[in-house]
């Protein structure tokens, strides 16, 4: 079977997805799947993904990213007429879900991917599973159940829907806690919007400082990172709180063996493959009660700890563990127990090779993929179009300003429906 991807890449591109693919991609090849993955790059001649992919042998052809979604989707299919897979896999990328009605049309079906709890993916999702029939997808995998939830909710569905969530890692080494001392660490994007990275740092300073014997350290990298640093050489001065910058990958686990605790306070998440690899190796986690990823990862006084605010319940969840060794040691040997148990990295490939051929099975032969000169698209997306960069016309003008309307007026019932309620 052969199984084509579709992924963007950068310089220092690292995080949950890129993670997920560098992990996939050989585990799918060793269970006999033919593997290839077009890039797109965001600048740059290549990508840590790209990378790590070429030197294992994987044929990545990429291409730093045309200005126009049309001219994206005519590279894509190109490339597919070069070699024609069983499966297509648009990722996270608009203009290869665009490109998935023409592959269908060619008897290659085409499987999307719901990463994360946010208006990206639910814009995916309007466009690609409840949207016209020729745009719907083959199949779907959701990371989470409440992703999961949310699709089936929305049904009937024409499109099948599977859940798997990220394998990561579980390494034969585990934390070891110096009794005197309580070692936090984040591990994520340097971003406000979702992570909320700068309250996180203010957090981090204030336990540390409120609790003794506490440090912490933050990896990563992202927009906020002069905020970031800013709030450490202010509040932060003097306190055992370091920036410990960007970490590849693949070496994330050698630095969170170092560390007792996984703090992570966002306001959502898909399924955070950071929390997974830091329980994998014994590290608890401390998180905020949110709906997607973590109620099916954490469960509170189990394998981690829940906190409903950034201040007060965070600090206080912070002093037990420094203070209960007990509770601290129960909570790490169930941590990693869990991902052991659900979410290995031979466990999803399993859910991945059962799902690639199940939908193979059930495809028509495939024939030549087929272009119109004219691509006839549907309007934007107002969740998409950041990543969707059209050719502009005044007819496309026009969709987008319609369908601009009838989202900001769908977003408006939304929020008087949740007043009322």
């Amino acid at each position: 079977m052969k199984v084509t991807f579709v992924a963007y890449d950068k310089p220092d591109n690292v995080g949950g997805p890129p993670a997920w693919l560098q992990r996939l991609l050989p585990a799918l090849q060793s269970r006999g799947i033919e593997v290839r993955c077009l890039f797109f790059l965001h600048w740059g001649e290549s990508g840590p993904s790209v990378e790590f992919l070429r030197a294992r042998g994987f044929d990545c052809p990429a291409i730093l990213a045309p200005a126009t979604t049309e001219e994206r989707i005519r590279w894509i299919v190109d490339r597919l007429r070069e070699s024609p897979p069983d499966i297509f896999v648009p990722n996270l990328v608009v203009a290869a879900y665009l490109a998935g009605r023409w592959i269908r049309q060619a008897g290659i079906p085409t499987v999307g991917i719901l990463h994360s709890d946010d208006a990206f993916y639910r814009g995916l999702q309007d466009q690609f599973i409840f949207g016209r029939s020729e745009d719907r997808l083959s199949a779907v995998v959701c990371v989470s159940q409440e992703l999961e939830r949310q699709v089936l909710a929305r049904g009937p569905l024409a499109t099948h829907v599977a859940r798997i969530g990220y394998g990561v890692p579980v390494p034969d080494a585990t934390v070891q806690r110096h009794p005197s001392a309580l070692r936090l660490a984040y591990v994520g994007r340097l971003a406000e919007e979702q992570k909320r990275i700068s309250e996180l740092t203010r957090a981090l300073c204030r336990v540390t400082r409120e609790v003794a014997g506490t440090t912490a350290v933050i990896y990563g990298d992202g927009p906020a990172r002069h905020a970031v640093e800013q709030i450490l050489a202010g509040e932060g001065d003097g306190l055992p709180v370091t920036l410990g910058g960007l970490i590849d990958s693949n070496r994330i686990q050698e630095q969170l063996l170092e560390c007792d605790v996984i703090v992570l306070l966002s306001d959502y998440e898909g399924l955070p493959i950071a929390l997974m690899e830091a329980m994998a190796c014994g590290c608890v986690p401390v998180c905020l009660r949110m709906r997607s990823g973590i109620p099916e990862l954490v469960d509170d006084g189990v394998n981690g700890l829940l906190v409903g605010d950034r201040g007060d319940e965070f600090v206080a969840a912070i002093r037990r563990l420094g203070e209960e060794g007990e509770l601290w040691q129960r909570l790490s040997q169930a941590a990693r127990a869990r991902i052991a148990e659900r979410q290995s990295i031979a466990a999803t490939t399993a859910q991945w090779v059962e799902l690639l051929k199940a939908t193979s099975h059930q495809s028509p032969p495939a024939k030549a993929i087929k272009l119109p000169r004219d691509l006839r698209l549907p309007p934007v997306h107002p969740a998409l179009a950041s990543a969707d960069p059209r050719r502009v016309t005044l007819p496309l003008l026009l969709r987008c300003y319609r369908r601009g309307r009838m989202w900001a007026g769908r977003v408006k019932r939304e929020l008087l429906q949740r007043r009322v309620s």
